[in-house]
């Protein structure tokens, strides 16, 4: 159950509150609900957020207003991590917090379990942008689904029509580069995980593309406008718009909202004034709304000079008090009674002291309606007092105003009431069957066809993941003794579907047997074709319970996130057997704008990277759908680290990229026998962790 939802075809507005400041800014200028962290726990770590008293305090205060609150729990949680999350949402419920957003599918299975009945919203780190994926995690008991925020305007009407779940897309504020949940450039080049809440913003720096235009920021991409798409969105069916910004200044939250506010309210798009306003709160080269328009491109990039100050100016606050009705009977030798009444069904009804007669004057109906007005100060507003006084009576002004403080104070606890939820502690136990292996087995997954050599084949890797539209193009599968497995692509479309299953069927018409899931959307389309379901590292699993989640939608092995340290691998509960890759540049981004496009002179058909300051080289990837993916400059090197295979891991990937067939083979043969490596390259995450 939640509170206060707004009226049928209007979006909720949702704004950001990065501090109690940033919260009553919001309030004050006419947000439906707002989002918070409480604590350490959320994508917005270096935001001040809430102790648990101001969270108390803060819930109070917007519920009195008609205001909902949402809990950000949105980061990837270790094993250790997860009964300090599941304490914090426990807690929250308990003080009537009205939904927690969730990125952590372990987190998710949990609370499902243990707080059935408080409400879910998935992250847009959940990185959700098709039918499919909106629908499964619906399927799962998720109320709201936060889509990603390259979807389009065509795109998320589709999801609105097929998704049972109310949908939220972001409306105003920063743009990322990549998907969000899919972003390791932070964690793998600085330490400082996006995915842990504590991003470095490393998109926002000068970078070349081959050499040319270095000192070009062409990964930073202006803000989000969408003032001018309002009315559509609304017609669609969209359920929340949410404005970004919870490390912004309370300033900043005031005029974004206000402005937005205004529009839904008198249902127009923005003045030229109003323009002004966002352009002052905040903006990088001015906005975009071209993923909305189903546009991508460089007329997209902007970034804030570093000397410029946002401004700070607060437009004035709307009345956010809320309407109350009266109903008062002074009668003889009765307790004189109020009753009083809000626009959402909360009635209460409170007693006073008995009336006198009457001396030199008796009170008068005018006289007690126009003090039963006087709700200065609280955050009521007298709409309406209807009063019966039998003549000849006396009641004081301070009885009249006790009893009209004893309502509203009344009328604040049933406004703030806690739904009744029901608490299953302590958690489930994982299941009891564990998949530790004594050593892992290698798996190789490749993203060319001629990266596919005998002597590769000869290695004799337990399964080899190709992408599905490689696959797709070949007459044969190249004989040899591994299991083939198809790649999905981890960004798609719902247009995509129907050409992704005619690729689905034709592979397996090769002998392929396997699919590897990167995404929760890929579910629908896998499941009841009779394929070996594998997990990779874009389902972001951290944790036992994220295994166990997968195990259930019926996953053969998962492969664990590259952010965790090899003593986070180690103990983890083997509910399923697990994966890491233990070669190859990590990819740091997958974007929906293609770098390789939005670079003059660069094709898609040949060798392309990124260089930052330092001169490292970031080699760039066409992914499916012209989208590209970004690797890390220095290849992942374990095979002299015999470590790896002591994790009870049951296997190890090679993940080959921009290597030449000979430089697989080569790679094969080193992590066979333990070789030492050769030349520059990186052991990742798994010894320094991240932030």
């Amino acid at each position: 159950m939640s509170f206060f939802r707004p009226p049928a075809g209007k979006p909720e507005l949702l704004a950001p509150a990065g501090s109690p400041e940033s919260l009553r800014a919001a309030v004050e200028n006419g947000a439906d609900a707002v989002y918070l962290g409480w604590g350490s726990l959320n994508a917005r770590r270096g935001a001040q957020n809430f102790s648990e008293e101001e969270f108390a305090q803060s819930l109070t205060y917007c519920h009195i207003r008609g205001v909902r609150v949402f809990l950000a729990l949105n980061i990837l949680l270790t094993d250790r991590e997860l009964p300090a999350a599941l304490e914090t949402a426990q807690i929250a419920s308990r003080l009537g917090v009205d939904a927690v957003l969730v990125q952590d599918l372990g987190l998710f299975a949990l609370l499902r379990r243990v707080l059935p009945d408080l409400p879910l919203h998935a992250s847009t780190q959940m990185s959700l942008f098709t039918s499919g994926g909106a629908c499964e995690v619906a399927s799962d008991g998720c109320e709201r689904v936060v889509l990603a925020r390259e979807c389009s305007g065509e795109e998320t009407a589709e999801i609105c029509r097929n998704c049972p779940a109310e949908i939220e897309t972001f409306i105003h504020g920063a743009l990322c580069m990549c998907y969000s949940g899919q972003c390791a450039m932070s964690a793998v080049v600085g330490g400082r995980s996006g995915n842990r809440g504590r991003c470095a913003q490393p998109c926002r720096l000068p970078y070349g593309v081959n050499e040319a235009a270095k000192g070009q920021r062409p990964l930073s991409l202006k803000d989000s406008c969408m003032a001018d798409h309002l009315q559509e969105m609304g017609q669609m069916g969209i359920s929340c718009l949410k404005i970004e910004g919870r490390m912004r200044r309370p300033g900043y939250v005031a005029a974004v909202t206000d402005v937005y506010a205004r529009l839904l309210k008198e249902e127009r798009g923005p003045s030229s004034q109003e323009r002004e306003v966002l352009e002052r709160a905040f903006s990088r080269s001015g906005f975009t709304d071209a993923y909305w328009r189903g546009k991508k491109g460089t007329e997209m990039l902007g970034f804030r000079p570093e000397n410029v100050a946002p401004a700070e100016e607060v437009p004035p606050r709307a009345d956010r008090r809320v309407p109350v009705f009266f109903s008062c009977w002074v009668k003889p030798e009765l307790p004189c009674q109020l009753d009083a009444r809000d626009k959402d069904g909360n009635c209460v009804t409170v007693f006073g002291p008995v009336p006198e007669p009457a001396g030199q004057r008796a009170l008068t109906a005018e006289e007690l309606s126009a003090r039963l007005g006087k709700t200065g100060g609280t955050p009521y507003r007298c709409e309406r007092a209807e009063v019966t006084v039998s003549s000849g009576l006396y009641l004081s002004a301070a009885a009249v105003n006790g009893l009209r403080r004893d309502a509203l104070d009344a009328l604040s606890a049933a406004r703030c009431a806690v739904p009744p939820r029901r608490e299953y502690f302590p958690p489930p136990p994982l299941p009891d069957t564990l998949h530790s292996a004594s050593e892992p087995e290698f798996t190789v997954s490749v993203v060319r066809a001629d990266q596919l050599s005998s002597g590769l084949l000869a290695f004799r890797p337990a399964r080899i993941y190709v992408p599905l539209e490689v696959l797709a193009g070949l007459s044969s599968l190249p004989e040899g003794e591994s299991e083939w497995c198809a790649v999905l692509p981890r960004v798609w479309r719902d247009r995509d579907e129907q050409l992704l299953r005619r690729w689905m069927d034709k592979v397996r018409s090769l002998g392929v047997s396997g699919l590897l899931l990167g995404n929760l959307g890929h579910f629908s389309l896998a499941r009841g074709g009779g394929w070996q379901l594998y997990g990779d590292y874009g389902l972001n699993v951290f944790n036992s319970y994220s295994l166990a989640y997968f195990r259930e939608k019926g996953l053969k092995s998962a492969c664990l996130s590259f952010e965790l340290r090899f003593a986070q691998l180690r103990d983890m509960e083997k509910v399923l057997p697990t994966e890491a890759i233990v070669y190859g540049r990590l990819p740091l981004m997958i974007t929906e704008n293609c770098l390789i496009r939005n670079s003059a002179g660069c094709r898609c058909d040949q060798p392309n990277f990124l260089s930052d300051r330092t001169g490292a080289a970031f080699p760039l990837l066409p992914a499916f759908g012209h989208r590209t993916e970004v690797q890390n400059s220095r290849c992942l090197y374990l095979a002299d680290r015999p470590e790896y295979r002591r994790l009870g891991l049951a296997y190890a990937r090679l993940r080959f990229t921009a290597e030449s067939p000979e430089t697989c083979l080569q790679i094969c043969r080193a992590y066979r026998d333990g070789l030492p490596a050769e030349g520059e390259f990186t052991r990742g995450l798994y010894f320094r962790g991240v932030e």
